[in-house]
């Protein structure tokens, strides 16, 4: 089986051993000597990835790639086996592993992520800017309004596949990006992220994440949930913070 599982880094990180897996460096390439391939060749969005994050390596895949199985990863996040070892590396899921799953399924994405009290909506309203949801239905409603009731649909959950992380067969990947990117770049055009501070700047990287459920839904595409091995600390505490203190927030206010 033909399959390469990109993953996304912008500095020196371990890479798993396993020959699935190649390094792509997203940003200027003058600022990554140490990685042999970058988003910012051939046909490329590079000189957006502040704002787009590692969906500047999806689009490099996309125009520049022809495996016939292919997947995005982070360099802190990567599929799991379930094989149970204490070494994280020893769980990065393998090519043998990878194969297994796609002999079942058109497409791998990480389990969900759970708000439990909030839907997709919300949350993302609470965490950035809810304009920028209102102006993304826009543009779909302008350019493929049949994925109304999907985005309505999505957006209504409590739970969501997030980190733009997924393994899927090449003619879904150039369906989905063929799909993904004219929205993105209208949204671009509509959306002014001059006052956003850098977090919420990467924007187009955060509602693509929540395009490929919309995706999903309205395909009917079969995939399957793997978990997903976080490399580094996750900081759970720090971020509960952070969203009792959005909560709090909104309820002052609404």
């Amino acid at each position: 089986m033909n399959v390469k599982i990109y993953v996304v880094s912008h500095k020196p990180y371990h890479m798993p051993e396993d020959t699935v897996y190649k390094q792509i460096c997203v940003g200027p390439a003058v600022t990554q000597p140490f990685c042999a391939l970058t988003d910012a060749t051939g046909d490329n969005i590079a000189q957006k990835n502040p704002n787009y994050c590692e969906l500047t390596a999806l689009y490099w895949i996309w125009k520049n790639t022809q495996e016939d199985y292919t997947g995005l990863v982070h360099y802190r996040r990567h599929f799991s086996s379930c094989t149970v070892h204490l070494d994280k590396w020893n769980r990065v899921m393998t090519k043998k592993d990878l194969e297994k799953i796609l002999q079942t399924c058109d497409v791998i994405v990480p389990v969900p992520r759970h708000y439990i009290i909030e839907t997709g909506w919300s949350q993302y309203a609470h965490a950035h800017n809810e304009d920028d949801l209102v102006k993304t239905r826009q543009c779909i409603q302008e350019l493929c309004p049949e994925y109304l009731p999907a985005f309505d649909a999505a957006f209504k959950r409590t739970w969501g596949h997030r980190f733009n992380m997924f393994v899927m067969k090449r003619k879904l990947l150039d369906a989905y990006c063929s799909w993904l990117f004219p929205i993105l770049f209208l949204l671009e055009k509509r959306l002014d992220v001059s006052s956003y501070n850098a977090y919420n700047a990467r924007v187009f990287g955060f509602i693509g994440e929540r395009l490929l459920d919309v995706w999903l839904m309205h395909h009917k595409i079969h995939y399957r949930e793997v978990r997903v091995i976080h490399m580094e600390s996750q900081k759970w505490l720090s971020k509960g913070i952070r969203f009792v203190k959005r909560k709090l927030a909104a309820a002052k206010f609404s």
